[in-house]
């Protein structure tokens, strides 16, 4: 395993949540790091990306404005800050780490690092 999710739980709605990833250099350097989600019964879905150096940030139109993407390349670790938590965010939430061209970061098929998820279950 090359990435490690962690910090998933279950909260009520509207409350925070800040999960992490850490990984080792190489599946770090460089790269994109983009979590993704998936709820049960459906397609894994982008949620957002961070490019290699914390530069720029990208997100889903349902989560944009709640969810925050972060790095910290010392530590080889990606943060996702998640707010007003809503029950449809509900889902095994997942790091990959890849050097997609911009216009691919959302496909899942060109990430070559993945962490093993953690679930985040967000009660109404």
């Amino acid at each position: 395993v090359q990435l490690q999710a962690s910090g998933g739980g279950l909260v009520q709605a509207g409350d925070s949540l800040s999960i992490s990833c850490g990984g080792r250099g190489r599946s770090f350097r460089n790269n994109f790091v983009t979590w993704f989600r998936q709820a049960p019964g459906k397609e894994r879905e982008f949620v957002g990306a961070i490019n290699w150096n914390g530069g720029a940030t990208y997100y889903a139109d349902s989560v944009k404005g709640r969810f925050t993407i972060s790095r910290d390349s010392a530590k080889n670790t990606a943060y996702l800050q998640m707010n007003s938590l809503k029950s449809e965010d509900t889902a095994v939430y997942y790091c990959a780490a890849g050097r997609p061209a911009l216009s691919g970061i959302t496909q899942t098929g060109l990430y070559r690092y993945w962490g093993q998820g953690t679930q985040v279950t967000v009660s109404s």
